[in-house]
């Protein structure tokens, strides 16, 4: 049997011009999730997106958009994103002083949880949060930076990860974000990754339109694993 897989796709990576466009072409490839990067340059070295645009976003799709925080004390807009209508909101434990009171207030709002790891920050932080998290979302690169290579290591943390969680017996999905390719991202599924952040690396072409690129490489993924 193929291996369950999720595919979300970046938003900071489509046509912001005509991100409309996109999102209707992302509906049409049958895209999993919406990936949507808040930056506030300051935890990274860029800025966007907005909660604004997240609750434009979810006025003409009905395709649940993750909500990757990459902002310092991301609890201070937590609410702010919950109102725009974020499906999951995933905080770095990197940038929170109080994690566990961070991911409780978003389960406690109702939607999902989610932690993102940096690729240097250790499995362990997780070792008292696994009832808070619906989703680890591990960094393959270092985050913030569009076109970054994949750390290669990152398939043994992905691995390590994957057994954490079924020795818990818990449901939690793991999703990588960054270097994700054809030739890494059924490598990444194979190693116990459950969805994969897609960019321009994957999805969003300049020589094919989005949803024919959706098609082509889950066909490609499928092939593989």
């Amino acid at each position: 049997m193929k291996n369950k897989y999720y595919l979300s796709a970046s938003l900071i990576c489509a046509n912001q011009i005509n991100i409309e466009r996109d999102i209707k072409l992302l509906e049409k490839g049958k895209i999993d999730y919406l990936h949507f990067d808040a930056m506030d340059g300051n935890f990274v070295p860029r800025y966007g997106m907005y909660s604004e645009q997240l609750s434009a976003i979810k006025k003409i799709t009905n395709i649940p958009v993750d909500v990757h925080m990459m902002i310092e004390e991301p609890q201070r807009y937590i609410d702010e994103f919950i109102t725009a209508g974020a499906d999951i909101i995933a905080v770095h434990a990197e940038a929170c002083k109080h994690l566990h009171h961070t991911l409780k207030k978003i389960k406690d709002s109702g939607i999902k949880s989610g932690v993102v790891l940096n690729f240097a920050t250790p499995l362990n932080v997780l070792d008292y949060l696994l009832d808070y998290v619906d989703m680890v979302e591990l960094m393959a690169i270092n985050p913030g930076i569009v076109g970054h290579k994949i750390i290669p290591e990152i398939y043994k943390k992905i691995s390590d990860l994957k057994n954490i969680i079924i020795k818990s017996g818990k449901k939690i999905i793991i999703e990588i974000d960054g270097g994700v390719n054809p030739d890494t991202a059924p490598e990444m599924i194979k190693a116990g990754a459950d969805m994969l952040v897609c960019g321009t690396s994957s999805i969003f072409k300049p020589d094919i339109t989005v949803d024919k690129k959706i098609i082509e490489f889950r066909n490609h993924i499928n092939n593989e694993i």
